[in-house]
């Protein structure tokens, strides 16, 4: 898939750099990094660390990256989470993991989603960064294949270095990101 994604990016490379009004090719917007995280703050409250461990096996499988463990910034009582408890995992790709991960997402597992309609375009954010709400990781066929009996959620944000939120945008639909249509809004 990285071969596609790199094709697909050669061939709107000249499109991407007449959206920009630049000529230069350092000053066309690309992704930088895709960031995968999930939060599981109440799911392990006073069960302990083993808890965590489906969650790492299946985020393991859909980004082929070991996840990190995130720590509770401060105590909340109202919650029972602890300072450095761990109450979320993520994990940052870059590169051809990112490309190959970004990929998938937009070729296998959004068109998997149930009643999924598109992205709304308010999900990018005024620096060129998209953000998405995924409800269930078995969107994904490397997380469908083999069940760990948990269901999560997960957060995925496309980081660009596109200069404003038009040219993201601009790169996104170039991407073949599924973006809702204006009407449906």
């Amino acid at each position: 898939m990285t071969s596609s994604f790199a094709k697909i990016h050669k061939e709107i490379l000249p499109e991407l750099l007449k959206h920009v009004g630049s000529q230069n090719i350092l000053a066309a917007p690309k992704i930088d990094k895709v960031i995968v995280h999930v939060s599981v703050g109440r799911l392990v409250v006073g069960q302990g660390e083993k808890t965590l461990e489906p969650y790492e096996k299946d985020l393991l499988r859909i980004c082929g990256q070991k996840p990190a463990r995130r720590p509770a910034k401060k105590s909340i009582s109202a919650f029972k989470v602890r300072q450095g408890m761990p109450v979320g995992l993520m994990v940052t790709l870059r590169g051809k993991r990112a490309q190959d991960f970004f990929s998938r997402l937009i070729l296998v597992a959004l068109p998997r989603l149930r009643d999924f309609r598109g992205i709304d375009q308010k999900a990018v954010d005024q620096n060129g960064n998209l953000t998405i709400g995924i409800r269930e990781q078995t969107a994904f066929p490397e997380a469908a294949n083999e069940p760990t009996g948990t269901v999560f959620g997960l957060e995925v944000t496309v980081v660009t270095k596109a200069k404003n939120r038009e040219h993201a945008l601009g790169l996104f639909k170039l991407l073949r990101v599924p973006f809702k249509a204006q009407d449906q809004v």
